[in-house]
């Protein structure tokens, strides 16, 4: 088929593939032509894994926790290998609203914001004709000026009665009002005011972000009966790892480290366990808390969901009310991905697997592939350039993401990534996470945790009990450097570190250069930071 070539208006023939964005393979394009300027709902939630999306085929999908979710993956595509730059709310919105790796958008953790003018995402769609607005959760500080409307939670949000703060109400950050009910039916209602009240015909750019199913997974009361009667599939792993996963990184010498890294399910961490923040019995022998707690756990989170899952229809249904739902491009995600038990961990921040892997869902109205999976290898800063590329807008340089609209069509762009770098900034704080950073292929998985804080001077996170009881920051703590190697094929649970097995020394070879080459292509090197630099020299060929 030959290319097509857009000119940026919405009074243009918007195509599904435009020969003006040069990080695009425009070697195919739909056999149909739209002409009216599609629009664009981008749905978001906080911390849904990919493995608690039913279409995603993970041990809970049995339990059917996504209906409307996966309908939508029906009518549209469903990628299967989609991941997280920097496994944390603040870094990875920013890197979505910026195409770009934490490094250059300079968000490297939780304290992260992002200003009007850095805001690349709302103002490129602004400047092409769109209406845009925000609903939901931002978390990134600083007014979300980029945007024509917006109405967004307070910080992370509370789940019952949030606070807003709203575009034209006082002065930001004062510009609060406060609404009753739960959070994830009060952005939907608020959602579904501005698509049905919209002042103008311009195409819309609609973020509606939830704050579910973020910690602490307070369900609305409608959902308590949901999977009482129903026992939940456990990882295989929760109740011991091992001994041939993780590295003296994760574990320290002779284990160590096991009571002081990665809050746990279970009461193995001594600073934080998921069954003591929900209130099981700590008196309870070690292995019925552990079940009990994540029965607790992994039910509160998925009742979350479902409050989810039902608004999403909501908001769907909406769009077929007000005659938009065949001429809008909707996209489902999630800002990272979740920890629900596996290795006997709670929540992200991790390089593992149920961290960094994010659900992503397409659907558009001119697709041919409706229903069909595909396994191109993406990461949050492809986000905002395939957006851009869909609607006919070129892809900034400055961003590093690449538009994958040809996926839509069943190819694979031109020159496309073979592995995705990823980068955990924010050594030990809350989690007690080390710091580290890798790669992920498609066969493969890469890490070097070289445990040390980016900043000599660590900032105080609200582990205080932990910082009087012992007098020193969790943060300020270095941990053993280390390297771990997952075979993804053989071993897609991660459950054996085969790094140090001399049959695989090429394949860490040929890793380690493609590692350094993106360090330097994303401007994720250490040149700042001279004390990581010197730990990384000293162990790169460990």
């Amino acid at each position: 088929m030959k290319n097509l070539s857009i000119t940026i208006s919405i009074s243009a023939i918007f195509c599904f593939l435009t020969a003006c964005n040069s990080n695009t393979d425009t070697s195919a394009s739909t056999q149909v032509e739209q002409t009216k300027p599609l629009n664009v709902l981008y749905i978001m939630t906080d911390d849904h894994a990919a493995h608690a999306v039913g279409v995603y085929e993970g041990r809970f999908a049995k339990l059917n926790p996504t209906p409307n979710i996966d309908k939508l993956a029906d009518e549209g595509m469903v990628f299967t290998n989609t991941f997280v730059t920097n496994s944390i709310c603040t870094p990875s919105r920013a890197s979505i609203l910026t195409g770009q790796y934490s490094q250059t958008n300079g968000v490297l953790d939780l304290r992260g914001s992002i200003s009007t003018e850095n805001q690349h995402l709302p103002t490129l769609m602004s400047n092409a004709g769109y209406q845009t607005a925000i609903i939901g959760k931002w978390h990134l500080k600083k007014e979300p000026g980029a945007f024509d409307y917006y109405q967004v939670l307070e910080g992370q949000g509370t789940y019952f009665d949030p606070t807003f703060r709203i575009q034209g109400e006082n002065v930001w950050p004062k510009n609060e009002v406060q609404y009753k009910g739960y959070s994830s039916d009060v952005v939907t209602d608020i959602s579904i005011d501005w698509l049905k009240n919209k002042k103008n015909n311009k195409p819309f750019f609609l973020m509606h972000q939830f704050k579910a199913p973020h910690d602490m997974f307070e369900y609305a009361p409608r959902y308590e009966d949901y999977l009482a009667a129903e026992t939940i599939p456990e990882p295989t792993d929760l109740y011991g790892v091992k001994a041939t996963f993780g590295s003296i990184a994760t574990r320290g010498v002779n284990d160590k480290l096991i009571k002081n890294i990665g809050t746990s399910v279970s009461k193995r961490h001594n600073r934080r366990s998921m069954g003591i923040d929900l209130g099981v019995d700590p008196s309870l022998p070690e292995e019925e808390f552990t079940r009990q707690a994540y029965q607790k756990y992994v039910k509160a989170y998925l009742r979350c969901v479902k409050g989810v899952d039902d608004n999403i229809a909501r908001l769907l249904q909406t769009l077929k009310d007000i005659g938009e739902y065949d001429n809008t491009i909707i996209i489902y995600t999630s800002d990272q991905g979740m920890m629900l038990g596996e290795h006997d961990f709670q929540d992200k921040r991790w390089m593992y697997e149920e961290s960094i892997r994010m659900p992503f869902i397409v659907k558009d109205p001119r697709m041919t592939t409706q229903g069909q999976k595909s396994d191109l290898l993406v990461n949050n800063t492809d986000f905002a350039p395939l957006i851009l590329d869909l609607v006919g807008i070129k892809v900034p340089e400055y961003m590093h993401g690449k538009s994958f609209a040809p996926a839509l069509q069943g190819k694979t762009p031109n020159n496309w990534r073979t592995a995705s770098y990823y980068r955990y900034w924010t050594h030990r704080a809350y989690h007690d996470v080390p710091a580290h950073f890798g790669l992920r292929t498609k066969d493969y998985k890469l890490i070097f945790f070289y445990g040390a804080n980016f900043m000599t001077k660590p900032f105080p996170f609200y582990d205080k009990k932990w910082v009087a009881k012992t007098g020193l920051h969790n943060s300020a703590i270095n941990t053993p450097a280390a390297w771990e190697l997952y075979d993804l094929r053989k071993d897609p649970t991660e459950q054996n570190n085969v790094y140090s097995n001399p049959e695989y020394s090429k394949v860490v070879d040929e890793l380690k250069i493609e590692l350094k080459r993106q360090r330097k292509l994303y401007n994720e090197t250490d040149k700042q930071y001279p004390h990581l630099q010197k730990i990384i020299d000293k162990h790169w060929n460990d």
